[in-house]
């Protein structure tokens, strides 16, 4: 049974409140486990035999979840053995993924209770979603045992800890998918990937400035025929996410909505497909009636066959992460996370081959791909991916390098207080130096955040933008949209000082003891509650940044933050990381008359301007240990 796919027993969505908000209980796969008992001829630990471990009811799993959250502090649980871990817990397992993979332990009024076990535990929105896959005796039995050990964790044996066990169970990442694909259910997080297609060539240099960057990105529009989106109401808000609040109050969800999807992609208690689109998409237009030549195979990610004009849009998204420091004793970094995302519109079954090249400069650290993507092995510089694409707009694959190039922005930011309430800042950047066309920088901002204090009003002119100011905020726009920036890099330098609205006194020490006493009677467990000290400290820092005024601290602008500016920006025309596609080189199998489109884009993610004149943090690395 460890060896098949994953089946699924049951399914149970959970309030913050312990209450079951949805259930779903496959009673085909519960036939099997009960089956696998009787041949397995006995129970575990007592002799319990599978069908005194039946599925429990609703009340009793959210009793069980409730007990389970008393028991190991939260809902997840530490996943360390503590002072407080009774045997038979799962903190006594002593391992970090049993916050993830949980048991809960069923009580019964008459006769002894039994465990379920394993338990995929996610939470998304307000609410946890628990699956419990099909496992074997075996499995299950050594979970007990484990259970009862005195030596677990890092100091077990190799084929006795908890990674041996899953290592064995497939279904454990079955169980995982279906609990990410509902999570994206119930909070409307079902939007298709994103595929930018260029609407016109771009010709690149000046006449692409000053047209405002010929080649706008545009979304295309979905293949399958269009499905009616659910109408959002009161009772059934898909399509909004779904926002958590400590006072209270959980955002329902479209129950139907869930209940269609999981008849649809797990028929009997077996996931087939768990492609949101493909599943909406077969429940209104059915399976696709053309027949298919008799030596092929119709994959499970393409339900129906795509009909129309052929073609095949392929698009690099990158996001560069940075921390620029402007100091001798502390290294600059960067790093590429990247996805290449496709989109086929190819009549039949065809076969699509994609060389990668690039590979040596990129120095790719991390990547993974699609389940219908078969890899060759990297050869020199390039490496072949060939698969038969599903339909709509699809992650080809994820990776992640180191930059190729210089940063896009780079130069100093410094800033002083002069004052209780006045600091003194200075801008001096380049963009774009070494960068040559077709690279183009659309949108260029560089924001100075205060999230302690109140901006009352600044001076001072940039060389070049506009300056506009929010209550905790001065944002500099150095290059607009609509105004790319391309073939040429520019210098740009901003000084002034902004001046901060007076400040009342109030002591923080006074303010944390009355945070302490009160704060976790709003919030038992906003993910995972007061016994883990990290999540004590980010609640505080919220409540404090919400509630109370700096002053008597260590840092003038932020409680336990530093003092930096944040870049943001977006260019398109090549990558960041030397990674590439070269469309000319893409080939179809069985050949047909396909155009292929490849477009790039890189934008920034948390690329930070540490001020030179403060505290930064940074860390050694390993070869400077």
């Amino acid at each position: 049974m460890s060896g098949g796919g994953c089946s699924v027993r049951a399914i149970w969505i959970l309030t913050p409140h312990d209450a079951v908000a949805f259930s779903r209980r496959f009673a085909v796969v519960e036939k099997r486990w009960r089956t696998a008992w009787e041949t397995e001829g006995g129970g575990g630990d007592g002799d319990v035999t599978g069908a005194e471990m039946p599925l429990p009811a609703d009340y009793e799993v959210a009793a069980a979840f409730a007990e389970r959250r008393r028991r190991e502090g939260t809902a997840r649980g530490s996943g360390i053995r503590t002072s407080i871990s009774s045997v038979g817990s799962d903190s006594w397992v002593d391992d970090p993924i049993t916050r993830h993979i949980i048991s809960l332990h069923i009580d019964k009024e008459e006769g002894e209770g039994f465990m379920l076990w394993p338990v995929v535990l996610q939470k998304r929105g307000s609410y946890y979603i628990l699956v419990l896959p099909l496992v074997d005796p075996q499995s299950f039995k050594a979970y007990e045992s484990l259970l009862k050990r005195s030596d677990c964790g890092s100091s077990a044996k190799e084929k006795g800890n908890l990674s041996s066990i899953l290592l064995n169970l497939p279904c454990i990442t079955g169980a995982l998918m279906v609990a990410q694909v509902i999570g994206d259910i119930i909070t409307g997080d079902t939007a298709e990937t994103e595929v930018i297609v260029s609407t016109g060539p771009s010709v690149g240099g000046l006449l692409d400035s000053l047209t405002g960057s010929i080649g706008i990105s545009s979304r295309p529009k979905p293949i399958a025929a269009p499905v009616a989106a659910p109408t959002a109401s009161v009772s059934s808000p898909v399509g909004a996410p779904q926002l958590e609040s400590l006072k209270g109050g959980v955002r329902p969800f479209d129950k139907d909505l869930l209940r269609n999807f999981i008849l649809g992609a797990m028929p009997f208690g077996t996931p087939q497909d768990l492609n949101y689109a493909n599943v909406t998409s077969i429940r209104t237009t059915g399976f696709s009636a053309d027949p298919l030549p008799t030596d092929q195979k119709q994959p499970a990610w393409k339900p129906f066959l795509y009909k129309g004009r052929q073609r095949t849009l392929f698009s690099s998204l990158e996001t560069l992460n940075a921390a620029l420091y402007d100091r001798d004793d502390v290294q600059d970094f960067l790093t590429v996370s990247g996805q290449v995302t496709c989109r086929a519109e190819l009549e039949g079954l065809p076969d699509v081959s994609l060389p990668l090249s690039g590979l040596k400069a990129a120095c790719v650290e991390v990547s993974s791909f699609h389940h219908c993507v078969q890899t060759s092995e990297p050869t020199d510089d390039k490496q072949t991916l060939i698969f038969q694409p599903p339909l709509g707009n699809f992650v080809l694959m994820h990776y992640q390098a180191s930059c190729n190039m210089d940063p896009p922005v780079k130069g100093f930011y410094q800033l002083s207080m002069v004052s209780e309430n006045e600091g003194a800042f200075l801008f001096k950047l380049r963009l774009m130096e070494g960068y040559k066309s077709p690279f183009i920088m659309e949108f260029c901002m560089v924001t100075m955040p205060f999230p302690r204090r109140r901006v009352a009003s600044y001076d001072g002119n940039p060389s070049v933008g506009t300056v506009s100011m929010t209550e905790h905020s001065i944002e500099w726009r150095i290059v607009s949209s609509g105004r790319g920036l391309s073939g040429r890099s520019i210098e740009a330098t901003f000084s002034g000082t902004v001046r901060f609205h007076p400040i009342t006194t109030q002591r923080v020490n006074s303010s944390f003891r009355s945070l302490s006493s009160s704060a976790f009677v709003e919030d038992s467990d906003s993910e995972d509650n007061t016994k883990n000290g990290a999540n004590l400290d980010d609640y505080l820092m919220a409540k404090m940044n919400k509630d109370l005024q700096a002053v008597d601290l260590e840092e003038p602008l932020s409680w336990q933050a530093y003092n930096y500016a944040k870049v943001s920006f977006k260019i398109v025309g090549g990558t960041l990381s030397g990674l590439t596609i070269d469309p000319k080189s893409v080939t179809i199998y069985p050949s047909v008359k396909a155009p292929v489109e490849y477009s790039v884009q890189a934008s920034s993610g948390d690329y930070i301007l540490w001020n030179t004149l403060g505290k930064c943090p940074s860390a050694a690395l390993p070869k400077e240990l």
